[in-house]
């Protein structure tokens, strides 16, 4: 897969992501466009790699994000306990 191709995979991932994302989706997508457009004239291979490693990370720590939420709410759900951020 050319390198053109990963980040375009890459962006659409994150795009469809980010519909979920706790301050909307409008903040999410221009963020993500803001920092795709930023290195939009990077040429080096290697560089354009280790950005390409660092959105993978990004697109972990989102899921992380989202499962943290989703984790949240089953137990506000089905405990009694109030949730305590101590």
């Amino acid at each position: 897969m050319s390198q053109r191709e990963r980040v375009l995979n890459l962006y659409k991932t994150l795009l469809y992501m980010g519909r979920d994302y706790p301050q909307g989706f409008d903040f999410f997508r221009a963020n993500l466009k803001r920092a795709f457009l930023k290195n939009k004239f990077e040429s080096d291979p290697k560089k354009i790699d280790k950005m390409i490693e660092r959105g993978q990370y990004v697109m972990k720590e989102i899921e992380a994000l989202y499962m943290l939420k989703k984790y949240r709410t089953m137990k506000r759900r089905y405990y009694d306990e109030p949730f305590n951020a101590a």
